[in-house]
């Protein structure tokens, strides 16, 4: 059963935390990268979806994953991404070829733009404060159903957001320099993890 304000609570105590956090950056990145906003943002409500799923699911038997383990492979599959993203954008020589580039990655099929999103949300996503919050918030309230709603909304709205600006944000920057500083942000993603590793 649904109770509107444990669905409300739930919202406001993860719509704050995941909005300046890197999963809004990483929407962003992939809205300007493949430019099908629709493909990237349904691929990203999905991964939002199962991981909430699996937070609400599990509850706060999540706080039970070798965290060390999940932090190397976020610095891992950040670090990948900073290279790809910093290699495409100092690669061109130059503004034909990034516009050729530009006008590949627009031609990427949907359900493969959807599929990267996913893929990259999913992993982006283990691990966050709001996947913590929302397995403590099942827990306490005893109410999946609620708390998952009101984080999937939550989350959703984030995404929205993101691709709505990236949108606006890759009609007007060259996509050499939409490259490089996706690169750069995802750079400071995988240090940020690896300095959460050693820490560990």
């Amino acid at each position: 059963m649904i109770t509107l304000s444990v669905l409300l609570t739930t919202f406001v105590v993860v719509f704050p935390v995941e909005l300046p956090d890197k999963t809004l950056v990483a929407t962003l990145v992939l809205t300007t990268r493949y430019r099908r906003p629709r493909a990237v943002l349904a691929g990203v409500v999905l991964a939002f979806a199962v991981q909430v799923v699996i937070a609400v699911a599990f509850g706060s038997a999540l706080g039970l994953l070798p965290a060390r383990v999940v932090a190397g492979v976020v610095a891992l599959l950040f670090a990948v991404g900073a290279f790809l993203l910093l290699r495409e954008g100092f690669g061109a020589a130059d503004d034909d070829e990034a516009e050729q580039a530009a006008a590949g990655r627009e031609q990427l099929p949907w359900w493969r733009i959807s599929l990267t999103s996913f893929g990259v949300l999913f992993a982006a996503e283990w691990g966050d404060a709001s996947q913590l919050a929302v397995a403590a918030l099942a827990a306490s309230y005893r109410n999946p159903l609620s708390v998952g709603l009101g984080a999937w909304f939550a989350l959703a709205l984030v995404a929205t957001i993101a691709v709505v600006v990236g949108t606006r944000v890759a009609g007007r920057l060259p996509v050499q320099l939409i490259q490089r500083v996706a690169g750069a942000v995802f750079a400071v993603f995988a240090v940020v993890a690896l300095v959460e590793l050693v820490r560990r």
